[in-house]
């Protein structure tokens, strides 16, 4: 642990920074069918979101945006493979205020169209009962794809529903953009190198409107990010969060792929004037009606859908509905606003899963400061001083201060603002970022601990209101940014369909 610095005259340490995070608590595998409702609608279930400053060379100008959608990919998912709903609507939201609404809205919309590719079959022609008829190596209108994903985007400043629309293009040209299909296997794509060939067809470059220079846009799989002994966790923590830091658990989404969506937007269109600090989230939202067909004729007609947009997912911080959240409130969560957060202050103020921790490991005894004034201020405001808006109105999202340099793959530390790399989680969230750790430490106090009997971190606790003093937990999975690509999308190649594990 550090000692306190000084920054912007207020004394912050590298750990306590890492408290932003702490609405998550003990863990479980991100936002991975974490609510009932949810749960039964895989394409818009939204499993984790990602913002940082760039730190591809040459674009520390740029912020990036990742949404995760579709979880527990296994890679043989034939024939349909993983698509979204075209019925969906799929939203990053950017709060640049500081007021918990939403500035910025990027829309995604997703078309999916049937080539009806067909084989002669005797004197009639069948239509193919599979994805692809053959290699595929084309970026567009590859011969052999059966089925073509495609999507626009949209920009709405304002209110997301009543705001100003505007189209976000191609800058080659035109407004509806290729998802890459999945990566069905080596052999369609010529070998195991291949399928990351096509997928760089799909990296477009793109006009923003309002922004003078051009952003970058990828939709397609990728192989899953997060990291975490989620199997382990469930089971009553079935190991031991007091051991060594990487003790050889497994990760057990190591074998899953995952579907992204990539947005690289210009800092200076993203802040406005004096305040640095952006929030963002992602969403996804159904039609209110659907009206199931019985007998569809044509691909993608088995249902009708109308009315307004429902929200139905939600994710900024890691962790929150997953682990926090009651069970008789997760949904409500999902189709819940930040503006709306006071209705779930109970679940931060007082959190049920450090007694569960103390519970299992009495060793790691849970904090004592009730309400937990700690969580409240790091979770739904930020840090004053690292992350914290000037004006903020209290909600949760994820955070970040766009003034902090980015650092390479090669310096970052997986344990963020906690191991003195500010540009790291809870400052924005990168692929890097080890969540699971750093939630567990802060949530058993070491803020409180950090802080000193002064309060200098302004928390509302003090050491002796943290037993533990912010044990060292783990899950014993670690990876770190050398694990990722250090390139937009960031994400890796996703395992191919003939992977056999």
């Amino acid at each position: 642990m550090s000692a306190f610095v000084k920054k912007n005259g207020v004394c912050v340490t590298a750990l306590a920074g890492a408290l932003a995070l702490v609405f998550a608590a003990p863990v479980s595998a991100s936002s991975h069918r974490e609510a009932p409702f949810i749960a039964n609608q895989p394409k818009v279930d939204g499993t984790d979101f990602y913002m940082f400053r760039s730190y591809e060379q040459g674009r520390q100008d740029y912020v990036t945006m990742i949404a995760n959608y579709i979880p527990f990919q296994d890679p043989q998912g034939g024939p349909n493979f993983y698509q979204f709903d075209q019925n969906g609507l799929y939203e990053i939201h950017v709060d640049n205020v500081g007021d918990a609404k939403e500035h910025l809205t990027f829309q995604f919309r997703f078309k999916n169209t049937s080539k009806k590719l067909a084989l002669k079959i005797g004197d009639k022609d069948v239509l193919i009962p599979l994805i692809n008829a053959g290699p595929i190596t084309a970026a567009d209108k590859d011969p052999n794809l059966n089925v073509r994903e495609t999507y626009t985007v949209d920009l709405v400043r304002g209110d997301r529903r009543r705001g100003t629309k505007t189209s976000v293009t191609n800058a080659a040209g035109g407004s509806e953009f290729v998802k890459a299909v999945d990566n069905i296997g080596d052999k369609t794509f010529g070998s195991a190198t291949g399928y990351e060939t096509y997928a760089n067809k799909h990296i477009y470059n793109v006009v923003i409107p309002g922004c003078a220079t051009p952003g970058r846009v990828f939709v397609g799989q990728r192989k899953e990010p997060f990291y975490i002994a989620v199997g382990k966790i469930f089971d009553l923590f079935n190991l031991n969060p007091l051991g060594a830091e990487v003790n050889g658990n497994k990760n057990d989404l190591e074998y899953k792929n995952i579907s992204s969506i990539a947005l690289e937007v210009p800092i200076a269109c993203l802040t406005t004037a004096g305040e640095p600090v952006i929030g963002g989230y992602t969403t996804a939202s159904l039609r209110q009606g659907r009206l199931l067909n019985p007998s569809p004729k044509g691909f993608g007609n088995a249902s009708k859908e109308g009315g307004p947009w429902a929200q139905v997912s939600r994710v900024g911080m890691p962790l929150v509905n997953e682990v926090v959240i009651g069970m008789d409130d997760k949904d409500r969560f999902n189709a819940s606003k930040p503006s709306g957060d006071g209705q779930f202050i109970n679940y931060v103020t007082n959190p049920t899963l450090p007694a569960l921790v103390q519970t299992l490991f009495p060793a790691a005894k849970a904090p004592t400061n009730f309400p937990r004034t700690d969580l409240v201020t790091v979770f739904l405001k930020g840090l004053e001083g690292l992350n914290q808006p000037k004006n903020v109105v209290p909600s949760e999202m994820l955070r970040l201060n766009t003034t902090t340099a980015p650092l390479p793959a090669a310096t970052q530390n997986p344990l963020g603002v906690a191991a003195g790399d500010k540009a790291g989680f809870p400052n924005g969230r990168r692929p890097g970022d080890d969540v699971v750790d750093v939630s567990l430490r802060v949530a058993m106090g070491a803020l409180c601990t950090l802080t000193g009997t002064g309060d200098a971190l302004k928390v509302g606790c003090k050491p002796g209101d943290a037993p533990a003093g912010g044990l060292a937990l783990t899950d014993g999975v670690r990876k770190t940014a050398a694990d990722f690509k250090g390139v937009f999308p960031y994400l890796n190649t996703p395992l191919p369909g003939n992977f056999n594990n």
